[in-house]
Parts: structure tokens; sequence; C-alpha cells
């Protein structure tokens, strides 16, 4: 029964209209908020994967059917918390600064809300609905680049790429949070594995490039703030070659 939205029209119908009372059955007043807090509440505390109908219902206090009464499926629960937590968000357009600023901004707030909130990572990929929230920060991202002289076509290929560029990071920042929090049995945190395995084994000039490497490599983040300000310089020149 999860994950049966083959026609969208129910998910967005609920991301625009809320939650509407069952036409049959006890009436329980569920709300949006209430749901998002249970659904959220859980794939906080044990991931994506412990989230289903059944386990909201239960935090809920009602039962899984009563909840499909209000919610028709896991994919309609998914787009809400999704909706929500945009929702949330400063609109990149209140930020202060420059366009430059508020870019730089946005970016780095979304990669901290993947990192606050792990769960968002495994959704990618996934079928992305468009609610009020999404809407009304996308509409803000617009509104960023107005004194810009972009043309509107311009404007959407950046927020794109910058919310390509976000997403694309997320995992192996994610990943290096979570390596970073493993330890051993004496509590001392676990070297990396994958590393020693290799280090043992790679065999003198066969891989030049990497041989020529000194030194640890750049962390996550730093590649991630790097890499943001040559994609925003790229930006730059564009803005300026039109004036």
């Amino acid at each position: 029964m999860e994950d049966a939205a083959n026609d969208p029209k129910p998910v967005l119908d609920l991301l625009w209209n809320g939650i509407e009372a069952p036409r049959r059955g006890p009436r329980h007043r569920l709300t949006v908020e209430a749901v998002v807090e249970a659904a959220t509440g859980i794939a906080e505390e044990e991931g994506l994967a412990a989230l289903s109908m059944r386990r909201v219902a239960a935090r809920l206090g009602v039962g899984a059917a009563t909840l499909y009464t209000y919610i028709p499926d896991k994919s309609a629960l998914l787009a809400l918390m999704v909706d929500t937590m945009v929702s949330r968000a400063p609109l990149p357009h209140t930020r202060p600064g420059t366009w430059r600023d508020k870019v730089a901004g946005w970016a780095r707030e979304d990669l901290d809300g993947y990192r606050s909130h792990p769960w968002l990572v495994e959704l990618m990929g996934t079928e992305r609905f468009v609610g009020p929230g999404v809407l009304a920060w996308t509409d803000s991202a617009l509104r960023v680049f107005e004194d810009t002289g972009l043309p509107e076509r311009d404007v959407l290929a950046v927020i794109e790429a910058v919310d390509g560029y976000v997403r694309g990071h997320a995992v192996p920042v994610v990943d290096a949070d979570r390596a970073a929090r493993r330890t051993g049995p004496d509590g001392a945190a676990r070297p990396d594995a994958q590393m020693e395995y290799l280090s043992g084994r790679l065999e003198p000039g066969r891989f030049p490039a990497v041989e020529r490497l000194t030194g640890e490599g750049p962390g996550p983040v730093e590649v991630f703030d790097e890499g943001l300000s040559w994609l925003l310089d790229g930006v730059e020149r564009r803005i300026r070659d039109l004036r």
C-alpha cells in the first residue's frame, strides 16, 4: 500500500490543500504539523529506513488505517516532510549582502541542512514534488538576481547548478561526518579501513599521479567551499560580460 502514488494529484493536493477531514470513520484531528513532526522524529532518531506509515500512526496514537484516510501513501508523507523542511529555511532574497553573498549563504545552509538531517540525503533521486514551501523558496531565489542583468534562462540555470552542486557534495560530506563519529571498542576514532588496505597494496609506478600527492588532501567541506567559489566566479564573469 505504501509508495503507491502513481498519480501525483493526491500528493499535490495534500501539499497545497493540507489534511482534510476523512469522509468516513472517526474524526481524529490530525494536522500537517503533527504528522510531519512524528515522521521527522522517526527519521531523525532511526533513519529513513525505519520510517513507515505504521510507525508514524503509532507515534500519533492512531491506527495505520486511520492515517491512510489522511495521507494517501508514504511518498506523500515524504513530500510533506521535504516541503516543510524547505519552508523553514530563510528565503534567499532576504539574506544580507550582494547576490553572491546570498547565493553562498543559501548553498552553505543547504549543506548544513543535509548534515543536520542526514535522512534528506537518502531522498536524493526520488520524485520531487513542488509544494508551497519549495515554490516560495524558488520564487525567492529568482529574486536574488533581479538587479544582475542576467536573463531569466541564465538565472534558472544558476539556481539549478547551485542546487545540483550542493546535492552532489552532500553525500561525501555526510559520509565523512558519519565516519568521524565511528569509534572502536576503546572509544577512539576508527582509522580509515580503506586507506589502510590500499596503503600496503599500491605498486610503485602504477598510479604515478597519485603517488606525487603529498600530505592529506582537502576535506569534503573544504572542497565544497572552494568549488562553490569557483562556480560563483563563473557567474560573476557572466554578469560582468552582460554589462
